[in-house]
């Protein structure tokens, strides 16, 4: 199977991805839920905090009707231990050789993260044809998206990045587009009260952000 067809999969799940830094690995599970009963069915957890990988292992034991990826994978070590911890997918914000490389024959299908049109070629090159775009917006934004299509019809995108609730849908307009990612759905101080309704809430606006 091509290196992107089951990661196309995954973005195809739900037009908005929860894009979440979390301190606290025991609420991982109830927060995934609250995004379930939004209407969404895939999260991101960047490896940006000493609880990251606890918490996906907790949302993959609990809470399987979301599929939980690993987001600021860096190193071919990022992506085993995303593995192991039981992660769906993983996604980098950006792409070196030894990643795409170390993907070819990674257990979980991977996302790796474009700006520009060299480093889309050099993902093409390897096999891939599903990217993050990121920065989205300091990148180009839907300019740049639409952009891409001419020369590179085959690329698809899950921009990520200075994307809110109010332009999501100018991004998923965008026959190229996949899904987008975005972190405004867990709020820090929703995150720290619990407020598990507003992150539905959060959650049912952005899973109809398509429709």
């Amino acid at each position: 199977m091509p290196p992107s067809a089951e990661i196309e999969q995954i973005l195809r799940l739900s037009p908005v991805m929860p894009v979440v830094t979390i301190e606290e690995a025991e609420l991982a599970p109830d927060l995934a839920r609250a995004f379930v009963r939004g209407g969404i069915r895939v999260v991101e957890v960047t490896l940006r905090t000493p609880a990251a990988l606890a918490a996906i292992k907790a949302i993959a034991r609990q809470v399987p009707e979301i599929a939980v990826g690993a987001g600021t994978v860096l190193s071919p070590q990022d992506l085993r231990a995303a593995a192991d911890a039981g992660a769906t997918f993983a996604i980098s914000p950006g792409a070196t050789p030894a990643l795409l490389s170390a993907a070819a024959s990674a257990p979980l299908p991977y996302l790796p993260a474009i700006a520009t049109a060299s480093e889309l070629m050099q993902g093409l090159a390897a096999g891939f044809h599903c990217f993050k775009f990121f920065p989205a917006g300091p990148a180009g934004g839907t300019a740049m998206l639409k952009a891409f299509a001419g020369p590179f019809p085959q690329a698809r995108f899950c921009p990520t990045g200075g994307i809110t609730q109010d332009t999501v849908r100018s991004y998923l307009d965008l026959p190229n587009v996949l899904c987008a990612g975005g972190s405004w759905l867990s709020p820090a101080d929703a995150l720290a009260a619990r407020d598990w309704k507003r992150i539905e809430a959060l959650a049912s606006r952005a899973a109809a952000s398509r429709t």
